[in-house]
């Protein structure tokens, strides 16, 4: 798993289980004071049969071998050769296809695995076919030839409520059909560096390691998330576990099952958060939606006419209310898929359709069409600083690893002043400056992170 802030991976382990423990439950009496005891026992006779215990084995590649010699490998009986590790990893998973056989699981369960095997709450156990796995979104999908499989109700994950009880049920530490309760402690969560697309639903259902890939039920005993990671400070369950909805696993699994893998469309935009203040600035009442801070030229965003400074209302009819929302709901879509967007421009409501581009076919043309800027997210900055006052350019949000601006020196904040020596205070112009030519760009940078400016050529 990937590290959650400054926590290091020692405390992000894999999940899926809540605390109902069922043995503790037969030790209780049918009745006390003459009232029947609360109990999911009939939910869970339902759904426990789905979910499954998975384990992948396979080998790590050894790093390389600091006593060979330069351009040689080491001899075959060398004592320096490094050999690869075994390993054997466990989580769990849930059948949500009976007739075919198909599982539900998380990706990082099967990563650099060599042999998959699904052990059913029955006791039978298969060898399972990987169909594909989406590492961003932390889904994978496999199939097992087996009859009388049961598969799990899917629910609605966007009906779900702070508070609404749930129960998760999966395989921790290897103990097969373990579940435990708790509720729906927060929705929506991002931010936490956990995946490439987080939307998680938060609980305090115990969850411990094995419990990946397995289910959060409702109390109508419907799957509505796939656990996959807690936090973990002091190496055990505090009670803040997370899980992928069903709804985002479901746009995944469908491209996983038909493609074998995902394909993902871009819209061509940058977004961010609509705060209190930006809300103000631009005569809001309140603050939903997302802002568009940039439109990438010739994006499909940019030819169907979306601007810097609009309002991002709903996509594909789902309200917006974080820019998360928006990476979240476009990341999910095919490439070639109808994207429809309900706009506010300058108190105005525009609607606006699109079709997503393919990322790569995008990435070629815009390089080959300004190869300076290429990778760089901007957006317009005007800001009073401690050590420079009143400084205006054009800030940089986001920077593509290897490409000429990075390898330049230039980072996520650092504000550009100037371009080929003219002073630039927008991203139109500083893109206008950069198309023009010349086998170099000459940037007058103000570095945040250091307080100072400094010239860097891009070439």
């Amino acid at each position: 798993m990937k590290k959650i802030g400054l926590l290091t991976s020692s405390l992000i382990l894999a999940l899926t289980t809540l605390s109902l423990a069922p043995s503790s439950y037969a030790a209780l009496p049918a009745e006390q004071n003459g009232q029947p005891l609360p109990s999911i026992s009939g939910i869970l006779k339902a759904v426990t049969p789905s979910v499954v215990n998975i384990a992948a084995q396979g080998e790590i590649a050894p790093p390389e071998n600091p006593f060979a010699e330069p351009n040689t490998p080491a001899g075959r009986n060398s004592p320096y050769r490094l050999r690869p590790r075994q390993f054997e990893s466990i989580g769990s998973g849930v059948v949500i296809d009976a007739a075919n056989g198909y599982v539900l699981t998380n990706a990082h369960v099967l990563r650099s695995a060599k042999t998959i095997t699904v052990t059913l709450s029955d006791g039978r156990v298969f060898k399972a076919k990987l169909i594909g796995a989406d590492q961003p979104s932390d889904i994978a999908v496999l199939q097992i030839k087996a009859d009388k499989l049961t598969a799990a109700p899917l629910g609605n994950s966007d009906k779900l409520k702070v508070g609404d009880f749930v129960a998760a049920i999966g395989n921790p530490f290897e103990l097969n059909q373990t579940v435990t309760s708790g509720i729906v402690s927060g929705l929506e969560r991002s931010g936490l560096g956990i995946e490439g697309y987080e939307n998680f639903i938060q609980t305090d259902a115990s969850i411990n390691p094995g419990n990946s890939g397995g289910a959060l039920i409702n109390l109508q005993g419907q799957v509505i998330g796939i656990n996959t990671a807690i936090l973990a400070p002091d190496g055990g369950n505090i009670g803040i576990g997370f899980a992928i909805p069903i709804n985002m696993a479901r746009s995944v699994l469908s491209q996983l099952v038909k493609y074998g893998s995902v394909k993902r469309g871009m819209m061509g935009i940058y977004a961010q958060d609509l705060t209190p203040a930006l809300a103000n600035a631009f005569g809001l009442d309140g603050q939903i939606g997302a802002l568009v801070a940039q439109v990438f030229p010739n994006s499909p965003a940019a030819t169907a006419g979306v601007q810097s400074g609009d309002i991002i209302k709903s996509i594909n009819g789902m309200n917006i209310q974080s820019s998360a929302q928006v990476k979240n709901i476009i990341g999910m879509l095919r490439v070639g898929s109808g994207i429809h967007l309900q706009l506010l421009r300058k108190g105005k409501e525009i609607l606006v359709n699109l079709v997503s581009a393919d990322p790569e076919h995008y990435k070629k043309a815009a390089e080959q069409n300004n190869s300076f800027l290429y990778g760089l997210g901007l957006r317009n900055f005007s800001e009073e600083t401690p050590t420079q006052g009143l400084v205006t350019g054009v800030q940089v949000v986001q920077v593509a690893e290897n490409s000429a601006a990075w390898l330049a020196g230039i980072r996520p904040g650092d504000v550009i002043l100037s371009a080929n020596q003219t002073p630039v205070s927008s991203v139109q112009q500083l893109q206008q400056t950069a198309r023009k030519g010349g086998e170099q760009l000459l940037l007058n940078v103000f570095q945040q992170r250091t307080g100072g400016a400094l010239f860097v050529i891009i070439k």
